[in-house]
């Protein structure tokens, strides 16, 4: 169909042998029925029309062109009558009717013209959308598809990628894909996740970080532990996600169609004016026929029925390329619309993880600053609370090695006690702040029940907080406001970080809900980003919800709009931006669309349009704003949006 590309991406199995440098799987024109029927359609064509011209009889050269009838225009017709069941005017078939309308009145070679003109533009979009898939199921062609796997007793085994699970130990040799989205537990290599992060440079994964299925490692040897299912890693849900999207429609979308029904019945009413009213005085029959005829093609809204998925979609699956899984098209397309936003403190605009900011040894307690860490590493080791991994992180980002602890006792709301070096250590929360800033954790090492020394810790701002937030400050006019449920102190201390200063602090749920209504009664459409449950009730009340997707509560990355996979908040205005983008192309495509059927109707009316060449700038303006859309593709798309962000 010329008027109504299905954007379904259907599943493709991941290739049995990946390359060792990243595949790109480009689906072939031939590979398309479209375009196989468009081919018989045209083969037969320029055979009846060579016959034609060379003055052959009509027995001769009448086969070849009914051949092309046939196979350029019987799958529009069949799904015009499946419309025309559903009481519903497609189209489609009116582009049949006129062509064998153009028959009927002798002109069998420009109703060829007008089916293998057709034909061919539905081929071309087909492979328009065809190659929209692949832009994201190639993605599915990184993966390997087998992997060794490590077993309890050390010894190798090779399994199909799609059978691990979440706690395998891999082997990832130099040189070979990564083959689940995991963790490090040994080795230093250098990953190229150009192909997932869109990072031109190979990145450094020693034991802790995280590596993605389907990136290169280099020249170390990995082994990796499996953290995600291989049909929920992030090439898969990237593919899921951006299918479920092509199946949806657009708010403009769904417009047009209720446009194109009373629009299709216009052109009927108004076709069968254009034949009877110039007949009724005195006009020749084919004549007034083939202007009619002329009129029903040149005012179809093929054009303007395409002006809107290609852009969205095309938006939908750069995103997705990049770690942002937008959900829909109606999600991206309201992405765009947001002029105010409102975030989340802990897990959004900081890593939700503490660390340690401030060591402060007492006077008279013979420690100095790593003396002070190391003795409370030691007392803390054992402890699998977050406080106690973080002063141990610390001790280690210092190059210290603790002493081994023995006597080890933890107590809840009193901190830890161990025996260290002979003395008795305890570590917990301080009454007193011992002269830190507000908004920090304070945590008291004791000696042998004597005071040595204070730490401070706060929670990480994420890298690039300070960027995000004023780039979405540029993007909507006004700063973000801040809504946490976290203290007074703790988020002014953030918000202060960050340039913000509408701060709204102690907020459970039921109050972000309504702070975002506030917002949106005043007429402000919001962009709400969050991570926890307590986040969820105001990403469903938000205008447009995103979701930190890495340590994401379940509810919230079901109730968001869209997920930011790997927690990089920079993406969050890139995908706003983008989102305007594809909003552009798409008033762009429905001013070119109305620009064609203006002039091409007018000259039918006012003049004489010949048949071919309202043929070919109907389906000539189709193909173009389906082109146009598939702009949005092109990686320079996503990275002039983060340019334009760094420098906002």
């Amino acid at each position: 169909m010329v008027c109504g590309v299905s954007a379904t991406l259907a599943p493709q199995a991941a290739s049995s042998a990946p390359s060792p440098t990243a595949p790109r799987r480009r689906t072939r024109l031939l590979a398309l029925p479209e375009a196989r029927w468009a081919l018989a359609a045209l083969v037969a064509f320029l055979l009846g029309l060579a016959l034609d011209l060379g003055a052959a009889p009509a027995w001769a050269f009448g086969p070849p062109y009914a051949v092309a009838y046939v196979a350029g225009g019987w799958e529009p017709a069949l799904e015009g009558l499946r419309a025309l069941r559903r009481k519903s005017l497609d189209v489609d078939l009116l582009m049949i009717v006129a062509a064998l309308g153009a028959a009927a009145i002798g002109q069998v070679r420009d109703g060829a013209l007008l089916i293998v003109i057709f034909a061919t533009s539905g081929a071309l979009e087909a492979l328009a959308t065809a190659r929209t898939a692949d832009s994201v199921r190639g993605l599915l062609d990184l993966a390997p598809a087998t992997a060794t796997r490590l077993t309890a007793d050390g010894r190798e085994e090779t399994v199909p990628a799609s059978r691990l699970a979440v706690g395998d130990v891999l082997l990832i040799r130099p040189g070979e894909r990564i083959g689940a989205d995991g963790q490090v537990l040994d080795g230093i290599s250098e990953a190229d996740q150009a192909s997932i992060t869109g990072e031109p440079l190979p990145v450094l994964k020693r034991p802790g970080d995280e590596v993605f299925a389907g990136t290169l490692n280099g020249t170390g040897a990995l082994r990796v532990r499996v953290e995600r299912d291989p049909a929920d890693s992030v090439i898969a849900r990237i593919v899921t996600l951006v299918e479920e999207a092509s199946r949806t429609k657009a708010p403009t979308q769904l417009f047009i169609e209720k446009v194109e029904q009373r629009y299709a019945v216009g052109v009927v009413a108004a076709t069968l004016a254009v034949f009877a009213v110039p007949l009724a005085f005195g006009a020749g029959l084919t004549d007034a026929l083939l202007r009619a005829m002329t009129f029903m093609i040149v005012a179809s809204p093929c054009a303007v029925v395409l002006a809107t998925m290609p852009p969205l979609l095309s938006a939908i699956a750069n995103a997705g390329r990049h770690g942002v899984l937008v959900k829909s098209a109606v999600a991206m397309e309201r992405l765009g619309e947001i002029d105010t936003a409102a975030l989340d403190k802990t897990g959004t605009l900081t890593e939700g993880a503490p660390e340690v900011t401030e060591v402060r040894p007492l006077p008279g307690s013979g420690l100095d600053a790593d003396g002070l860490l190391a003795l409370a590493a030691a007392a803390e080791h054992p402890s699998e609370h977050p406080l106690a991994r973080a002063i141990v992180a610390a001790a280690r980002g210092r190059g210290l090695s603790p002493a081994t602890a023995d006597a080890f006792t933890a107590r809840p709301g009193r901190g830890v006690t161990a025996t260290v070096d002979g003395h008795e250590v305890r570590v917990g929360r301080a009454r007193e702040d011992a002269g830190h800033d507000d908004g920090l954790t304070v945590v008291q090492v004791d000696r042998d029940g004597t005071p040595v020394g204070t730490l401070a810790l706060t929670d990480r701002l994420r890298a690039g907080a300070p960027a995000t937030t004023a780039a979405l400050t540029a993007l909507t006019g006004t700063p973000p406001v801040l809504l946490t449920g976290d203290n007074a102190h703790t988020a002014a201390r953030v918000a202060e970080a960050t340039g913000l200063t509408d701060v709204r602090a102690d907020l459970f749920p039921e109050d972000k809900v309504k702070a975002v209504r506030e917002l949106q009664d005043a007429g402000r459409k919001v962009l709400f980003v969050g991570d926890g449950v307590n986040d969820a009730p105001a990403l469903a009340a938000a205008h447009s919800g995103v979701a930190m997707g890495r340590a994401g509560a379940d509810l919230a990355l079901e109730t968001a709009d869209a997920v930011v996979v790997r927690d990089e908040l920079a993406t969050v205005p890139a995908v706003v931006r983008l989102s305007r983008s594809a909003r552009r192309l798409v008033v762009q495509n429905l001013v070119v669309a109305g620009a064609f059927i203006t002039v091409l109707v007018v000259w039918d009316l006012a003049g004489h349009l010949p048949l071919p060449l309202g043929v070919a700038g109907h389906e000539g303006s189709t193909v173009l704003v389906g082109l146009n859309g598939l702009r949005l593709l092109r990686e320079s798309a996503w990275r002039s949006g983060q340019v334009q962000d760094s420098e906002g």
